[in-house]
């Protein structure tokens, strides 16, 4: 066997559990296919699960590319509640009372309010460098820094459920989006506040979660069936970007 030709190569769909860092989920392909050439196209939080566009091999080459692709997630939020990282991981800064004029009617109103091409303020609580410093570490010191905003579109936002002070919600949305800032922004709009509680990556442009593995299932398959589901690159990605 030609041992410059690595034995696997590919985009491969993982459904990400809570609670682990999509490094980890990385760390742990690595690990699985007992392979360094493993990277990521757009990171998720660790509350987050849903879909993780692994690259594998020569795919790493179009990570830039994959990254730029618009998302599509689920996900839940609480009003009336505050926190510092925006959404469930936090401490808790404020609480106040949701208006009583806040139903689904009143909350799919706001929330079209917010589609279409605008700036977002990166939160404190994220890996965003400030200076080689990621924000999170900054946060964690207490410290607060200026943050440019970035370019975003959000191109839907959909109530899914209303059940006070509970909202379900879906939202289709340009690279570089921070989907818990979108639900702190929108609490402070209605003026009572809220935060993130729960989030689903559903798709990334034509790659979708109903299509990934999990971690566990991934290190459970022979060499033959983790070939099966690797995604050739050339398939999957414009000839522009290869």
């Amino acid at each position: 066997m030609d041992k410059s030709v690595p034995e696997y190569e590919g985009i491969l769909l993982i459904d990400k559990d809570a609670g682990c860092t999509s490094h980890d989920v990385v760390d742990k392909v690595r690990r699985i296919l007992k392979i360094k050439g493993v990277g990521h196209a757009g990171t998720l939080d660790p509350l987050a699960t849903g879909l993780l566009v692994i690259l594998v091999g020569r795919a790493t080459k179009v990570s830039q590319y994959l990254m730029s692709l618009d998302k599509v997630y689920e996900g839940e939020m609480k009003l009336g509640v505050e926190t510092n990282s925006q959404d469930s991981d936090g401490e808790v800064v404020s609480e106040l009372p949701v208006p009583e004029a806040v139903d689904a009617d009143y909350l799919r109103g706001q929330m079209q309010s917010f589609i279409g091409d605008q700036y977002q303020t990166p939160p404190m609580f994220s890996a965003k460098k400030i200076n080689g410093i990621p924000l999170y570490k900054l946060a964690r010191q207490g410290q607060e820094v200026k943050r440019e905003p970035r370019f975003i579109n959000i191109s839907s936002f959909e109530l899914l459920d209303w059940n006070k002070p509970t909202a379900k919600f879906r939202l289709a949305c340009s690279k570089g989006t921070y989907v818990r800032t979108v639900c702190h922004d929108l609490g402070k709009k209605i003026g009572c506040g809220a935060h993130m509680t729960a989030l689903r990556r559903i798709s990334s442009d034509k790659f979708n979660v109903a299509d990934a593995t999990t971690i566990e299932k991934l290190s459970q398959m022979n060499p033959s069936a983790i070939k099966k589901i690797l995604i050739p690159v050339a398939s999957a990605v414009p000839s522009f970007a290869l």
